[in-house]
């Protein structure tokens, strides 16, 4: 049987990484490459759910045959390890912070014989739209500084603005890197009542 290596995220999973999978199945035992937090977090916002939570969700759809960390964004290390005949793909990185991923995908592929496939872009749904649906839901202080300190382990820099009203708070949550698109801005609401506790003290 023909190994189909197939690198996502999935923090999020949603009808289009369900048609990368069910294609890639088409042609083997289909190997996921799941990144890391640290992965995720090098290129956009740290994820919602854990490594571990999203391994325990993608091997067990159907069509898996096994999930193993992809550590960086670069395909390279875990392709040259497992030597697969595919890599299949959605066809939305030929552009964009993926693009020079790609090449190097099929630059590595060549030298076995391998070949990539792309899946054409599932219209409609991504991530981002479903990240900015959470976000219009809201978070809470608590949820926050879980994902503080995950943020923490899995990123060198962090940028915290610190707030002190709701408004001002949502501005912060809001806001978008002007300079760097890859920056990620941390809100750290300190809510001063009787109900609220930060690091396990009364604010």
């Amino acid at each position: 049987m023909k190994k189909v290596y197939v690198g996502m995220s999935a923090d999020l999973v949603h009808p289009g990484h369900l048609n990368i999978i069910n294609e890639a199945k088409k042609y083997g035992n289909v190997i996921i490459g799941l990144l890391t937090d640290e992965a995720i977090a090098s290129y956009k916002r740290l994820p919602f759910l854990s490594y571990e939570q999203c391994k325990i969700v993608i091997e067990n759809i159907k069509g898996v045959k096994n999930v193993i960390p992809q550590e960086t964004l670069d395909y390279i290390p875990n392709l040259k390890k497992l030597k697969p005949d595919y890599v299949v793909h959605g066809d939305d990185w030929c552009t964009g912070i993926q693009k020079e991923t790609r090449e190097r995908v099929i630059q590595t592929l060549n030298e076995w014989g391998g070949k990539l496939i792309e899946v054409p872009y599932t219209k409609g749904i991504s991530s981002t739209q479903l990240n900015n649906v959470l976000k219009e839901i809201g978070i809470t202080p608590q949820i926050r500084m879980k994902r503080l300190k995950r943020l923490l382990n899995a990123k060198p820099i962090v940028r915290i603005l610190e707030a002190h009203n709701g408004l001002t708070g949502l501005n912060i949550f809001n806001k978008k890197g002007e300079k760097d698109e890859n920056s990620l801005f941390i809100l750290c609401f300190r809510y001063c009542s009787q109900r609220t506790f930060i690091n396990d003290e009364k604010c």
